[in-house]
């Protein structure tokens, strides 16, 4: 007996899909201090993506309704949503981005499975281990551990220049030709780290020492998509005045 196959013919594409998911709206919800939301907000830049900017005006202390349904657990910002999904926390938020967006050949994360792992590991430790030892400085009491705080930092800064060097491979960016996953990572708090430098009159960022992040940073603050969405120095140093220096709450980064 001879058997008839016949093929089915595919819902839509995977090019058809991915158009059609660019399409949906695209909503983030944060506050313009924060640097974790600036991540978010650089990455869509980077995509060429339209999204609406929710800000949560009255700060971290007072969440909004939508914050507390898009974020039931950490309720914490940012949050991207897009369409009916929610997504969470900003390393996971820009993983997404990377993914969701697939425009004009701009991927934010390397093809090489080993180079993607060391973006990965290297951004956790920004945001776990290096951005404490920043936020050190301006919060910690006493003229010895502020001290301490601050050479913690320049060793971080060091050992991240190694990195530099090792995953850009010449090039301008830890992500090659093109601002990347980790440069966002760690651009996102080069905001600070001057406000840190102004309060508490020190250099953290010396060409001395780190001449060729002193480089990277110029480029990455120089590009369009990092210029439009990154806060003015003097209005981030007031307001981390006020709300850290002031007890006012919130004033470093408390979110993810």
């Amino acid at each position: 007996m001879k058997s008839i196959y016949k093929q089915r013919e595919p819902l839509a594409s995977q090019s058809k899909l991915e158009e059609m998911e660019n399409r949906e709206e695209v909503k983030v919800l944060g506050t313009w201090s924060s640097m974790f939301v600036l991540r978010v907000r650089i990455a869509l830049n980077l995509k060429e993506v339209e999204y609406e900017f929710l800000e949560e005006v009255q700060g971290l202390r007072l969440k909004s309704e939508l914050l507390l349904k898009s974020n039931p657990v950490y309720k914490k910002i940012p949050v991207l949503i897009h369409g009916s999904r929610t997504v969470c926390e900003s390393l996971v938020i820009l993983q997404y981005i990377d993914e969701a967006f697939v425009i004009n050949g701009v991927s934010l994360l390397p093809s090489d499975p080993c180079d993607r792992a060391l973006a990965r590991f290297w951004a956790s430790y920004i945001n776990d281990k290096w951005f404490s030892s920043l936020v050190g400085v301006i919060k910690v009491q006493g003229r010895e551990a502020k001290e301490e705080s601050v050479k913690q930092v320049h060793a971080g800064l060091q050992l991240l220049e190694e990195v530099y060097c090792k995953c850009s491979k010449g090039k301008s960016f830890f992500n090659g030709d093109r601002i990347g996953y980790l440069d966002i990572v760690l651009g996102s708090c080069m905001g600070f780290l001057r406000v840190a430098e102004k309060m508490e009159n020190v250099k953290l960022l010396d060409e001395n020492k780190t001449p060729k992040l002193v480089a990277w940073d110029e480029l990455f603050c120089l590009d369009d998509a990092v210029k439009k969405v990154m806060p003015q120095i003097d209005k981030l140093l007031e307001y981390v005045k006020m709300r850290v220096v002031g007890g006012g709450g919130g004033g470093t980064p408390s979110t993810k």
